[in-house]
């Protein structure tokens, strides 16, 4: 009956024009010059404190947001307390980076943000995106009350996994036979793009509705897919970033079997995410969520926004090599950091920082020093050009990842500074001269800054951001 109640709006015949094979189409669609796309709004949640403020005070200050995990922050409540602690104890991997949850200031509101009316539909990754898009747009000053205002602003936000923590409970009941309980809002919380969705559907944007889901090279090719849609008009502004909830039992267990995460640090947490050091054997699974919002330079300054920096070059390619492991030369990372610098217009000597996308695992860290290597040559050597990781302060969050350091590298050019990387006593070989990264946060002029995400399944994003100043 509802498809018949429908066909009264469709109309009965439909006229196309019909093409023939000789047809030739002798007037090709009008070239537009591509817009310039800025960035005028900033939003974070992450392993640090909640809050944009909180977060860059302390990861300058060489804090760290990584500690030991219990029983208790792997999500498995209805399950048996005694499935709960033997799971733990099966765990090669002891420690996370995980948000502080609380009602003070720079913690993560649980009750605001997560037990709403409309809570039901609403997993913790959800959560996380629409508290740090709230922090962005009210940054930008961005809050549309006209309609044509509205359709064109548009939303991009992705994430790795979504909420295995609601597939593992919707498991435990099938498994006891309870599948009558399971929640009819499962399938919208498990969803990526339902945090793009949230956004959206929140206040109202009706421009581009989109979500990346490139394992953790997520939330750069979000934002990057996000200014190409301001470049070609599809929108005046996006808000854009990537948000992941991965502190559960089965996210957990497994990194663990897939031997990713770190297992030598258990019983000092604060020292386990280590990019680029030789005691590195893992990476440090973590949670949050980063968004901005990037917006058309002359729409920005019409109505007198506040600009960070210029969104000037997007690079993406394939390794083509391996589901998990990039090739040691870091080819595929060589491609994308080219392909940003080449959009930029801007020579590799131009670019004054970088933050690595370093996860603190003995292999990629490697390849990617060595395609930074092969890119920025005797730039990279001569000392002339700063790097850092910043994974040893907040671990790794996945699909979160690209754009929480997308935001770091923002602020190092707003506020001048390079952040350090955290655990760096002993730097790998692969490191000579002057080519060294920070190990402690650098007061310097930054005019061009790189921020690397690379994924599994040999997935690659570089973004490229310069000063407006």
């Amino acid at each position: 009956m509802r498809g018949r109640k429908w066909l009264g709006l469709i109309p009965t015949r439909v006229h196309f024009h019909r093409f023939s094979s000789s047809t030739s189409f002798n007037h090709p669609p009008p070239a537009y010059p591509l817009r310039r796309v800025v960035v005028t709004g900033l939003g974070m949640v992450t392993p640090l404190g909640c809050g944009v403020k909180t977060t860059w005070k302390r990861l300058t200050e060489g804090e760290c947001g990584v500690r030991a995990i219990s029983p208790d922050d792997l999500k498995m409540n209805g399950f048996d307390p005694e499935v709960k602690s033997y799971t733990f104890d099966q765990l090669t991997s002891k420690v996370a980076a995980i948000v502080p949850c609380g009602s003070s200031s720079g913690e993560f509101d649980e009750q605001l943000w997560l037990n709403s009316k409309e809570h039901r539909s609403i997993a913790r990754f959800i959560g996380y995106a629409l508290s740090a898009a709230d922090e962005a747009l009210k940054d930008a000053n961005w809050m549309p009350t006209e309609q044509d205002e509205k359709e064109q602003t548009g939303v991009s936000l992705g994430a790795g996994t979504g909420s295995i923590s609601d597939i593992l409970e919707a498991s435990r009941m099938i498994c006891e036979k309870n599948v009558r309980r399971l929640s009819p809002f499962f399938i919208p919380r498990i969803l990526i793009n339902m945090a793009s969705g949230h956004v959206s559907m929140k206040y109202g944007f009706q421009g581009p509705n989109h979500a990346a889901v490139t394992a953790c090279a997520t939330g750069a090719h979000s934002v990057g897919d996000a200014a190409r849609m301001i470049q070609f008009g599809d929108a005046d502004v996006m808000v854009a970033g990537g948000t992941e909830a991965s502190i559960d039992a089965l996210s957990i267990a497994g990194f663990c079997r897939l031997r990713a995460l770190t297992t030598k640090y258990n019983s000092t947490p604060q020292e386990a995410s280590r990019p680029f050091d030789c005691g590195r054997d893992g990476f440090v699974i973590g949670e949050g969520s980063g968004v901005m919002v990037l917006e058309e330079l002359e729409h920005a300054k019409k109505r007198g926004a506040k600009i960070y920096a210029e969104l000037c070059g997007y690079g993406t390619s394939g390794d083509a090599h391996h589901i998990t492991q990039p090739n040691i030369g870091g080819r595929g990372a060589v491609l994308a950091m080219t392909r940003a610098l080449k959009q930029s217009g801007l020579h590799p000597s131009q670019v004054d920082y970088i933050n690595a996308h370093a996860t603190s695992t003995p292999l990629g860290d490697a390849a990617e020093a060595n395609a930074i290597k092969h890119v920025f040559s005797d730039h990279a050597t001569s000392g002339a050009l700063s790097l850092s990781s910043t994974k040893g302060a907040i671990g790794h969050l996945l699909g979160a990842a690209g754009a929480v350091e997308a935001i770091f590298t923002v602020l190092a050019i707003h506020h001048g500074i390079g952040p350090l990387t955290l655990n760096l006593s002993e730097p790998d070989p692969v490191f000579n001269g002057g080519f060294l990264p920070l190990t402690t946060s650098k007061k310097m002029t930054i005019k061009a800054a790189l921020s690397n995400s690379f994924g599994f399944g040999g997935t690659n994003s570089c973004l490229l951001f310069t000063s407006t100043n």
